[in-house]
């Protein structure tokens, strides 16, 4: 038989390649890789900033009735199910449920981090393109998700005011001299804006741009009753879930203010800290809270009490969860 041949000697993999691209990576990141760790170090910064406010909240939550308590996470946590109905009520398209759901909950820690909802709404920006809604379709829904909201919010204040006209001395949420610097802001700052868009052309027509695709829109969802009333319906529970969660912690310490009348006071004093536009409301609505619930008959110890407990709930106790899963959600390219 011919003498087999050897077989050549196997050389070893040559793997230059593979540490230069380690070394590479050490050197560079990726910049979705620094945007995964970017919430994590601004929610650090904020928890340091706000070590004191935290601790006095966290105390009051454990000297408080844990029952109640209990209640007012369960009330935090329907919230974001409310949010996530009213988002879905905004598009035609059926969004992705279960990541639905995850980008509210990710998007009240992005909005601490920027003023006014920015932060939330540029996630949902974000989430609703990677749907494949075109970018002018996913911010008219934006503006319709704020309208439903306000909407609704106000009317809601407009009811229980009638319904206990009583409750609520609004003098004291904002002080005349303050309320007449910030009229005459806001009356200015619209002036301003209105000028903006009747002078400059491409600001014109971008704005008629976006409201012919938000009112088309519009109208295609209320033709829809699924859709109209996952809107609807989500945007009233969401103030309601709100205001019960205040509730809840003022019955945990026993605040003696009627629950009817801590609703009114929230839903005021969210209104009137609306005009402050702070990053997720730390310390214009903390302050309009406090003064709402003094307004409404409650000691002022016992309202800071109660604020600072119903805040490290609905503020400081989901910030890290929800800033771990907003690094989640960029990282798999959700958002």
């Amino acid at each position: 038989m011919p003498e087999a041949m050897p077989r050549p000697a196997e050389q070893p993999p040559d793997r230059t390649a593979e540490r230069a691209g380690r070394r590479s990576w050490y050197r560079r990141p990726p910049l979705r890789r620094i945007l995964c760790l970017l919430p994590l170090l601004v929610v650090g910064v904020w928890v340091v900033q706000h070590r004191s406010l935290i601790g006095s909240g966290a105390r009051q939550v454990f000297t408080a009735n844990p029952y109640w308590l209990l209640t007012a996470v369960a009330t935090t946590g329907l919230g974001w199910v409310a949010v996530s109905f009213a988002r879905q009520g905004t598009v035609l398209e059926r969004l992705p449920a279960r990541r639905l759901f995850a980008t509210q909950f990710a998007a009240g820690a992005a909005n601490h981090l920027l003023p006014s909802g920015i932060g939330a709404g540029a996630v949902n920006i974000r989430f609703m393109t990677g749907c494949g809604l075109p970018p002018a379709r996913s911010s008219a829904a934006l503006a319709l998700y704020f309208l439903a909201e306000a909407t609704a919010r106000v009317g809601l204040l407009l009811v229980l005011f009638v319904a206990f006209p009583e409750a609520l001395r609004l003098g004291p949420l904002l002080p005349e001299s303050v309320s007449g610097t910030v009229v005459g802001g806001a009356v200015a700052a619209a002036g301003v804006l209105v000028a903006g868009v009747a002078l400059i052309r491409p600001v014109r027509r971008l704005v008629v741009t976006f409201l012919r695709t938000a009112l088309a829109d519009a109208r295609s969802l209320h033709t829809r009753p699924s859709r109209a009333l996952a809107l609807w319906g989500g945007s009233l529970a969401f103030p309601l879930l709100q205001a019960a969660g205040l509730v809840a912690v003022a019955l945990a310490l026993e605040l003696q203010v009627r629950p009817a009348h801590v609703m009114l006071a929230y839903l005021a004093a969210t209104a009137v800290a609306a005009v402050v536009p702070t990053p997720g409301g730390i310390g214009s609505v903390d302050a309009a809270l406090v003064i709402a619930l003094v307004a409404a008959g409650a000691p002022v110890e016992s309202a800071t009490s109660t604020v600072l407990a119903y805040r490290f709930i609905t503020v400081w106790l989901p910030l890290i969860p929800g800033a771990l899963v907003l690094g989640g959600l960029v990282r798999s390219k959700i958002v």
